[in-house]
């Protein structure tokens, strides 16, 4: 029974979400709500007002700085970027490249796709590609298949790695561990993702004749550079460097071996030359962020380190095992991408009032977004303060033993599902994957190994959920395909977690 009290908030969004159809932004706060009720009424949890307030009170500052900061700002460049019409150059830039549908499908699905789920997140990987692949003449239901399935490998670290430095907030896990762990263990889907795209493209293995080189290329200059990026840097760059990597493979070899069958040839259109000068300042915003990141990030003490002193330390929650929340005012993110932004835009040649217009437009379109993602976050709050959340694991641990492991990334992809967010996911259940680990006496390796399976499995769970299907519905304009959609996804999704189930149980005695 008191099992079911700690899973209350959980079983409400499922039923609220999935069954009643209830927009996550009136959910959320009702959750909100039962963790507060439940957290003060049950005697095992025994929280009073004052420290409910408090846990409100911690996820609300972490939902807003640094969270809801880096979403805003990273909608905002890309909104800016519809607004100059810099997006319009980059689409001319990137359909040039080749007349087959199965190259096109890779660079703009999988490696402009990733790009932007790295930049910005929350549906512009799905959108943004398969608007673009439906009008060079894809089908566009096979256009919104293809992004479905290749959003779902850099979903762990969208937004600039924000599911991720959320992740490592909530279980106090450093977030370079977590991002080379998610990393190794979506090695095996990020090589295997552009082949599948090209299969589902064609209908059929046969559509790999002449694209294994090139999809080769394209998974393993994707993982290269996105590891290598995770284990020195952390998340924040890691899909943008492995998303850059896999373009520059498929341009290169599309242009060293090109690809030319009847059975996957486009039709001609009408391409407007663009100049190198007019490529790079349409790319500038981008640019920007990745130059602002790197430059701050610990490859480069000297400007990392005073930078990182700029701060402050407040104790919100002064209940049992509540520490200072720190808030970084520079060198954080989402003011860095807010930074670059502006700066692009006005090379670009947008007024300062018009991009503030587009902030301004950008942050109400976000409302709901915002309200959901603070209630998710505050929610979470109270029930790892109150001892719900450790409940919920010791419940998992019994039952499960030491195959725990083997489910954490299902549990992942479930709350992905629920919210439609990797990082509500992480929320949610980051600090239970955690304290299932350290029940069944991992060590903090593998304490952390569990923890990047919530991350693995958000994955999973982004290609099926009804936010995602929503969003590749509504890119293509075919009214009715949900459910086709929705049966394609589900294909892809078993085999991704019981894959993922494997290389987190069996993978944590490497770790360990």
């Amino acid at each position: 029974m008191l099992f079911l009290i700690a899973l209350s908030p959980i079983l409400w969004l499922v039923v609220a979400l999935s069954f009643l159809k209830m927009g996550a932004w009136k959910a959320c706060p009702i959750a909100l709500a039962i963790s507060i009720l439940a957290g003060m009424f049950v005697p095992h949890f025994d929280m009073t007002a004052i420290h409910a307030a408090m846990a409100v009170a911690e996820g609300i500052a972490l939902a807003c700085w640094p969270i809801l900061l880096v979403i805003i700002a990273a909608i905002f460049t890309y909104n800016l970027s519809l607004h100059t019409k810099g997006m319009d150059i980059i689409k001319e830039m990137l359909t040039s490249v080749s007349h087959d549908k199965r190259v096109l499908i890779l660079l703009i699905g999988w490696g402009f796709g990733g790009f932007l789920e790295g930049m910005a997140g929350f549906g512009t990987a799905i959108a943004i590609p398969a608007g673009m692949l439906a009008g060079i003449g894809i089908k566009p239901v096979l256009a919104a298949a293809v992004c479905l399935i290749a959003n779902s490998v850099p979903t762990a670290y969208g937004s600039i790695g924000i599911p991720l430095m959320t992740l490592a907030s909530v279980t106090g896990t450093d977030p370079t561990q977590l991002a080379t762990y998610t990393c190794l263990q979506l090695a095996p889907l990020t090589l295997l993702c552009p082949f599948l795209m090209v299969i589902t493209a064609g209908h059929s293995l046969k559509a790999l004749n002449g694209m294994v080189i090139l999809c080769l290329a394209a998974g393993l200059a994707f993982l290269i550079p996105e590891l290598a990026v995770a284990m020195f840097m952390g998340p924040e760059l890691a899909v943008v460097a492995g998303s850059i990597g896999a373009m520059a493979a498929i341009i290169g070899c599309a242009k060293l071996f090109p690809v030319k069958h009847p059975d996957y040839e486009l039709p001609p259109h009408d391409a407007v030359p663009v100049t190198l000068k007019k490529g790079l300042v349409a790319c500038l915003p981008f640019i920007l962020i990745f130059v602002f990141l790197l430059l701050t990030s610990k490859l480069v003490p000297a400007i990392h380190d005073p930078l990182h002193l700029i701060k402050t330390s407040v104790l919100i929650y002064s209940g049992e095992g509540g520490t200072p929340y720190t808030f970084t005012w520079i060198a954080t993110p989402g003011v860095l991408i807010l930074l670059a932004a502006f700066i692009g835009g006005t090379v670009q040649k947008a007024g300062f009032g018009e991009m503030l217009g587009v902030l301004r437009r950008t942050i109400y379109n976000l409302r709901f977004t915002i309200l959901t993602i603070i209630s998710v976050i505050a929610t979470a709050k109270v029930m790892g303060y109150s001892g719900m959340t450790s409940e919920i694991a010791a419940t998992a641990v019994a039952a499960t033993g030491t195959l725990y492991p083997s489910i954490a990334a299902f549990i992942g992809s479930v709350g992905t599902f629920i919210t439609g967010s990797a990082t509500s996911s992480c929320v949610l259940f980051g600090k239970l994957q955690t304290d299932a680990a350290l029940a069944i006496g991992a060590g903090p390796n593998v304490q952390a190994w569990v923890a990047a399976a919530n991350a693995t499995g958000a994955c999973a769970g982004k290609m099926i959920s009804p936010q995602s299907i929503a969003i590749a519905v509504a890119s293509i304009g075919v009214i009715g395909c949900d459910s086709k959609l929705l049966q394609f996804a589900v294909k892809v999704y078993i085999p991704f977690v019981i894959v993922m189930g494997c290389i987190v149980y069996f993978g944590q005695s490497f770790i360990g």
